[in-house]
């Protein structure tokens, strides 16, 4: 990946105007803390019954695209965003988002650039903002300075699909001294782990709806009622189903059981089909897929 290290200079102008556009807001009566905002934008967007959840990944085609992507699928329902850092060995990914990848990268987007992004959003809107990335670049720009430039620009919590479980302890504490809730996901697999990652479990629980890597699904056939049912034994934290849901009606039948919904590979691929122009298609997405999701409340 095209990894920067941290720019002090750049870092600490970031960091001002965030910090400023807050001190602005609280003159105006709004007494509430930085950090307790960031902790309270995810469970705001989880008062809702059924949450939608999209994924762009941050650079594809452009970043000042992304920015007017993410604007376009709150406003077509959206409840809160994934924003993917692209990375070179994406083993999660199919070769949709594996494609936005390389997209981004081309294009020159860094993980410095992605927060500029996410600053230049936090002056906009107040959607929770979640990265979803691999280790290798938290590892790269240092664990605690990555946690730490995430709050500041305004980041909400974190995916890392390649950190274990097991392995979560160190980082997950770092994540929680700057108030980034860490997502766990939970998979067909995990069986007798499931106890152990819902008790842990921060911002919502990603149950991951089918094995293999993400892509687009005609069928979910996992019993993902099975698995909801044993991470609500141990957690009152939100489960969310992900991966290979694209349809209005997937997203009907899986919010009987859940909490909401990610999308990705499709909302990426109507990116990769209209390019910068895909505003007006994300909206109207977004809004097909909220409606559905809330058709059988």
């Amino acid at each position: 990946m095209g990894m920067d290290k941290p720019n002090v200079a750049e870092n600490s102008a970031g960091v001002k105007k965030f910090s400023d556009l807050w001190r602005s807001r609280q003159t105006k009566g709004n007494n509430v803390s930085v950090i307790q905002d960031f902790m309270k934008r995810i469970e705001r967007a989880f008062t809702q019954d059924k949450v939608f959840i999209g994924f762009i990944t941050a650079g594809d085609p452009s970043l000042e695209a992304s920015e007017e992507f993410v604007l376009a699928l709150e406003k077509g329902g959206a409840d809160l965003i994934e924003l993917g850092i692209p990375f070179s060995d994406p083993i999660a990914e199919g070769p949709v988002i594996q494609a936005a990848n390389v997209r981004a990268l081309s294009a020159g987007v860094t993980v410095e650039k992605i927060f500029a992004l996410v600053e230049r959003l936090r002056l906009k809107t107040e959607i929770p903002l979640v990265f979803l990335t691999y280790f290798n670049p938290v590892f790269r720009y240092g664990c605690d300075a990555f946690f730490s430039r995430c709050q500041a620009a305004g980041v909400d919590g974190i995916i890392i699909p390649d950190l274990p479980f097991e392995e979560q302890a160190e980082v997950r504490s770092v994540a929680q001294t700057h108030s980034i809730a860490l997502i766990s996901l939970v998979a067909p697999t995990s069986e007798d782990r499931i106890a152990a990652i819902a008790a842990q479990s921060d911002g919502f629980l990603y149950i991951v709806s089918s094995l293999g890597v993400t892509g687009i699904r005609s069928e979910i056939k996992t019993d993902l009622e099975s698995i909801i049912t044993a991470a609500r034994k141990h957690t009152k934290t939100p489960c969310v189903v992900g991966f290979g849901i694209n349809t209005p009606e997937q997203a009907a039948v899986i919010s009987r059981v859940a909490r909401g919904v990610i999308v990705g590979s499709a909302i990426v691929n109507i990116i990769a089909q209209h390019g910068a122009q895909s505003a007006a298609s994300l909206t109207e997405y977004a809004a097909k897929m909220k409606a559905a999701l809330c058709s059988n409340q």
